[in-house]
């Protein structure tokens, strides 16, 4: 009984956790911005919400045929960098962005730049460089513990597909190359200016359930359908329908999540190719664990061994191509840090449960001897 709860617990932890960032509502559309230290008419700019999940707040107006006003603001306990992108296709690559960052007193120069986001290392994020035509640039903090960063661009028509980043805790950017660290967070929107509708797009929301079913089915729910398989035995036959619906939904998930890589595969230009194959290879080797289960012989079987050698094995190879390919996901992704620390502690746990169950069985036959 033990062990069922134990496994209880891992369920509930895998699949009920999601790491967030929470932040305070300093702001609001309801709250003027503080015109000190800003360089243009802040009075008439139309305000929108773009990501109430960190507080960031977009004002924005027309002021002439070719300017636009731009205020971002952000709580200025987020103690890092925030950032808009104004992006072609709803992606980083080939966007550029417009960063600000209020240093704590005595810490350093506050800033305000433009950085072209060339790709996903630290070298392709370049300061100074971009396509935005901007001027005008400032960043306020007030005391009420809110951070303006304001800027005109010089454009007809800005892009409607903006990028929204918040970098990670106590990191300012710094030095003579003003380096970026990698955000922690972000988001991807479609705003309609004239109505200020703002819209999630879609890509960001395929992107993430296609990682999450992909990592909870192939992954994390067949390790823990192992886990009971191996260790559970003393309950049978109650072990093999807990293995067997736990795999049949890791599957089914995976299914899933390959059917959304799929979808998402035609919508993004990124060199995904890799991924996309060993992708097929666990769907493949997924296939031939259910054929297995189909063609099972009986306990009596002379082929029954191999059977069990063929299953176990082939188990355990889909496992290890779903952790790489899991891992290399998020890393095409661009996914934050805390996604690569959330999939790496639930493994990180199962593992320690392993190693656990694996010490209680080399034990437990000498405590019986005795």
């Amino acid at each position: 009984m033990k062990h069922f709860l134990l496994l209880y617990f891992v369920l509930f932890i895998v699949f009920c956790s999601s790491p967030t960032l929470v932040t305070s509502q300093l702001d609001s559309c309801s709250q003027n911005v503080d015109p000190q230290h800003i360089d243009f008419d802040t009075t008439s700019l139309r305000c929108v919400a773009v990501w109430p999940d960190h507080n960031f707040i977009l004002r924005y107006a027309q002021v002439s045929p070719n300017l636009w006003s731009f205020v971002l603001s952000f709580p200025i306990n987020i103690n890092s960098y925030g950032a808009i992108g104004f992006s072609d296709d709803g992606r980083m690559e080939g966007s550029s962005a417009i960063v600000g960052w209020d240093m704590p007193a005595g810490g350093g120069i506050d800033g305000v730049k433009q950085y072209y986001l060339g790709g996903m290392t630290q070298a392709e994020v370049v300061a100074d460089k971009g396509n935005l035509l901007y001027a005008n640039a400032s960043i306020v903090s007030t005391p009420t513990s809110i951070v303006y960063v304001a800027f005109q661009l010089q454009t007809n028509q800005p892009s409607s597909l903006l990028l929204f980043a918040l970098g990670p805790q106590n990191f300012y950017p710094t030095g003579t190359q003003f380096l970026l660290l990698q955000h922690i967070d972000m988001i991807s929107i479609d705003i309609d200016y004239a109505s200020g509708r703002a819209n999630v797009i879609s890509n960001l929301k395929l992107k993430r359930s296609h990682g999450w079913l992909n990592i909870g089915g192939w992954s994390l729910a067949m390790l823990i359908g192992a886990i009971v398989a191996r260790h559970c035995k003393e309950w049978d036959p109650l072990w093999f329908y807990l293995h067997a619906l736990i795999q049949t939904l890791g599957f089914g998930a995976g299914i899933a999540g390959f059917i959304r890589g799929l979808a998402l595969s035609k919508k993004v230009s990124s060199n995904v190719t890799h991924h996309k194959n060993i992708g097929f290879l666990i769907l493949v080797l997924g296939c031939l664990q259910v054929l297995a289960i189909l063609l099972r012989p009986g306990k009596e079987s002379k082929v029954r061994k191999y059977w069990n050698y063929y299953h176990h094995n082939v188990g355990r190879i889909l496992m290890i191509f779903a952790i790489v390919n899991s891992f290399y996901g998020l890393h095409l992704a661009g996914e934050a840090s805390k996604w690569f620390a959330g999939y790496g502690a639930s493994l990180g746990f199962l593992l320690l449960v392993v190693i656990i169950l694996e010490i209680r069985m080399l034990i437990k036959p000498k405590a019986q001897i005795a």
